[in-house]
C-alpha cells in the first residue's frame, strides 16, 4: 500500500533520496507528493522489472489541478475560456481522457492523435488540427467530422478548399496569424499568415467552402508581453472578419504557458555562475568535457545564449495567463477587450499541463572509468527518452538504492546511455554520489511528462520504446498499462 502524501515519512523520504545523487553544483527538482510515495524499493523495483527499463510513470491528477488553476484565472475575469490539452507534450491516452472529464478540448498535431481522440470519445467540436504539416489525408479526416483546422498557409488554404468541394462540405477553419509587431520588432515565426503580408487572405475566404471560426497563433519562448501584442492584432483581425460577413468567435494563443522544474532560484543562480567559472578555466568542469551548453568563451568573457529550457523561472502558468490578461492596451484590460468583443480565448498548454504528471525510471547496469578516470554510469535506456531540443535536462536525477547491506566509496560521473556513440551522455552534468552507486540501482528523472518522455523518443538500433504505466489515484494502489501500449 502506498504512504499518504501528508504522512511525515513521504515527507522526509524524498530528502533522503535526494542525498544519493547531487549536482555538482545541486538542481534540486520539484517532486509531487505521489512521486515521493513511489521512491520506495519494493515498487520501483517490481514495476522496472515487469515492464521493462526507462519506464514512465504518469498520473492525471496534477493535470486536473493545473486546468483548474488556468480556469479560476478566467472565471476570476468573468472570461469566456477554454484550454485544449497540446496531445503533441505526452501520448498517454490517460490524459486525453482526463482532458475530457476535465471538459478541456484537445490540441492535435497528427491523424493518428486526431483518430485515437474520436477513439476515446471526444466530441469533434472539442478537437483542433494544428499540424505544422496536414496530409491530404488528415485533412479528409477533419472535414468528414467538422473538426476545427488551423490553417497555416496559402497552399494549405487550397488544399482544404478543394478537398472540401469534393466532399461537398464546408470546412472549419480557423486562420493561424504570425508576424506580430512587438516593441518595434517583428516576431519571426515559421507558422502562419503574416499580418502585414498576406492581408489579402480575408478578401478571397469569401470565395471558398469555408467557415472560419477563429484566430489562431503560436508563439515561440515564453515572453508574456508578446502574446498580449498577439492578442491585440487578433482582435483587429477578428473584427476585420466579422466585418467582411464572417462569425469568428474566439482567438487562439498556443501554447509556451512557463513552468518551473526547480525548488531554488539561488541553485538555478548558482548553476550558471559556476558554468561559467568552469568555461574560464576558474574551477573544475561542471559539464562532460566543460559542454558550453550553447554559450562560448570569447576573450574572458562567457557570451551567449544557453540552449536550455529556462528550469527555473517566474511567473508561471495560471500567473504569467493572469499578467496577460491584466495588462491594459487602450485603457482597457485584454480580459475587458475580449469579453467586450465576444470574443472566447483558447490556448494550447501541453508542458504546464503536465506539470508534476510523469516521471522516468532507469536500471543501473554499469560503472566504469574512462581515460580521464571519470566515472560514467550506464543506464538501461537512451538520450531520447529524457530529451527535448535543448542541450540538456538540467534537474538532479534521484538514486533509489537497491535494498542491499553493501557499502560504496563516494564518486561522481556522469550518466551514459544505450546508444552506440560518444555523445550518449543521458545528463551533460557531473553528478556527485556521496554513497556510491551500484548495479542494480534505480535512477528516477521527475517531472518529464511534458514533452521529455516522447517527443523526441527514438527506436534506433531497433530498442523497445519504453512502456507508460498510470498510477491510479483513487486510493487503491494500482498501476496499469497506459491503453498507448495495449
Amino acid at each position: 500500500m502506498l504512504l499518504s502524501s501528508s504522512t511525515p515519512a513521504a515527507r522526509e523520504g524524498i530528502e533522503d533520496w535526494r542525498g544519493h545523487c547531487v549536482g555538482s553544483p545541486p538542481l534540486d527538482a520539484r517532486v509531487e507528493p505521489w512521486m515521493s510515495e513511489l521512491m520506495d524499493r519494493s515498487h520501483l523495483q517490481e514495476l522496472v522489472a515487469q515492464h521493462g527499463s526507462p519506464l514512465n510513470l504518469v498520473s492525471t491528477s496534477p493535470m486536473r489541478s493545473n486546468l483548474g488553476q488556468l480556469n479560476q484565472v478566467a472565471e476570476e475575469r468573468n472570461l469566456d475560456f477554454q484550454a485544449f490539452f497540446a496531445r503533441k507534450s505526452n501520448k498517454c491516452l490517460a490524459f486525453v481522457d482526463e482532458a475530457k472529464q476535465c471538459g478541456a478540448g484537445i490540441d492535435t498535431a497528427s491523424e493518428n492523435e486526431v483518430r485515437q481522440c474520436l477513439k476515446r470519445g471526444m466530441d469533434p467540436i472539442q478537437i483542433i488540427c494544428t499540424a505544422a504539416v496536414k496530409s491530404d489525408s488528415l485533412i479528409r479526416l477533419c472535414l468528414e467530422k467538422a473538426i476545427c483546422i488551423a490553417v497555416d498557409n496559402h497552399d494549405e488554404l487550397r488544399v482544404v478548399a478543394d478537398l472540401a468541394d469534393d466532399l461537398a462540405c464546408k470546412a472549419v477553419v480557423a486562420l493561424r496569424l504570425g508576424g506580430f509587431q512587438h516593441d518595434g520588432q517583428k516576431l519571426q515565426t515559421r507558422f502562419g499568415f503574416d499580418v502585414d503580408h498576406d492581408q489579402q487572405v480575408l478578401c478571397e475566404l469569401a470565395e471558398l467552402p469555408v467557415i472560419v471560426v477563429g484566430i489562431h497563433f503560436h508563439l515561440d519562448g515564453y515572453d508574456a508581453s508578446q502574446r498580449v501584442c498577439g492578442i491585440r492584432e487578433s482582435i483587429r483581425w477578428i473584427q476585420r472578419l466579422r466585418d467582411l460577413g464572417h462569425s469568428p468567435s474566439f482567438i487562439d494563443m498556443g501554447g509556451g504557458f512557463p513552468i518551473s522544474y526547480l525548488q531554488s532560484q539561488r541553485q538555478w543562480n548558482d548553476f550558471w555562475q559556476q558554468h561559467q567559472r568552469a568555461l574560464l578555466g576558474q574551477r573544475d568542469p561542471v559539464t562532460y568535457r566543460n559542454h558550453p551548453l550553447g554559450r562560448h568563451v570569447s576573450g574572458k568573457t562567457v557570451v551567449g545564449k544557453p540552449n536550455s529550457y529556462p528550469y527555473y523561472q517566474t511567473p508561471v502558468r495560471q500567473d504569467w495567463l493572469a499578467s496577460i490578461l491584466d495588462a491594459e492596451t487602450d485603457h482597457r484590460t485584454i480580459a475587458d477587450q475580449l469579453r467586450e468583443s465576444k470574443i472566447q480565448l483558447r490556448c494550447e498548454p501541453g508542458r504546464s499541463l503536465m506539470d508534476g504528471c510523469g516521471m522516468t525510471v532507469a536500471r543501473v547496469e554499469f560503472r566504469k572509468q574512462n581515460a580521464n578516470r571519470d566515472w560514467l554510469i550506464g543506464l538501461s535506456m537512451n538520450r531520447t527518452q529524457c530529451r527535448t531540443s535543448s542541450d540538456d535536462f538540467l534537474v538532479d536525477p534521484i538514486v533509489v538504492p537497491m535494498e542491499t547491506s553493501e557499502t560504496s566509496d563516494p564518486i561522481s560521473g556522469y550518466f551514459v546511455g544505450a546508444y552506440c556513440t560518444e555523445s550518449e551522455l543521458l545528463s551533460l552534468r557531473r553528478m556527485e554520489f556521496p554513497g556510491g552507486i551500484r548495479r542494480g540501482d534505480l535512477v528516477v528523472f521527475p517531472n518529464t511528462a511534458g514533452y521529455l518522455m516522447h517527443f523526441l523518443e527514438s527506436r534506433s538500433h531497433q530498442f523497445p520504446l519504453a512502456k507508460n504505466v498510470v498510477v491510479s489515484d483513487d486510493g487503491e494502489g494500482r498501476f496499469d498499462l497506459d491503453g498507448i501500449d495495449r
